[in-house]
């Protein structure tokens, strides 16, 4: 009997794994088919332009000069390389199948797919779309906690900048 037990759990361990891996990869098509790692990586961009602008406006406005090409180069390179999507994928779709079931999961694809939404499905709908704000609180939570951010980086490279003299610029 002990061993007949053994073997219904390894099934159920397989099984619940399989179901697991399944929702990974419906997980991981939903983000391939919405363009997410295109929207990230754009995000991840015009996030580094606006923090070097916000830093190239403080260093015009205290030190009366401009932030060379070098620095604003070297602190776009950091976002680039700390916040690149493939740092991020893996987690975010554990994130989407923890979160979703398979079939919200195929409902979403199929929608962004331009499939529609079968009438019988409208609440399945409703209940997925209520869980996005949950999804991205745990999205970014697990972003935050996994990057290791640029701003000490940056901190130092500007004032080693400043530190040379103009002539140097």
């Amino acid at each position: 009997m002990p061993g007949k037990a053994v073997a219904l759990l390894c099934l159920s361990l397989a099984w619940g794994s399989a179901i697991g891996d399944e929702s990974l990869a419906e997980a991981n098509r939903l983000l391939r088919v919405t363009g997410t790692e295109a929207w990230f990586e754009a995000a991840t961009a015009k996030q580094a332009r606006e923090i070097i602008r916000a830093y190239s406006l403080i260093v015009a406005s205290s030190a009366d000069r401009q932030l060379s090409v070098r620095v604003r180069r070297a602190i776009s390179e950091c976002y680039s390389r700390n916040f690149a999507w493939e740092n991020f994928a893996d987690g975010i779709a554990r994130i989407l199948a923890d979160h979703l079931s398979e079939k919200e999961l195929r409902l979403l694809i199929d929608m962004y797919q331009n499939r529609g939404l079968p009438p019988m499905e409208i609440e399945t709908f409703r209940q997925t779309v209520r869980k996005g704000e949950a999804i991205t609180a745990a999205s970014v939570e697990y972003i935050y906690r996994n990057s290791s951010g640029c701003v000490a980086e940056d901190a130092r490279r500007i004032r080693r900048f400043l530190a040379t003299p103009k002539a140097g610029e």
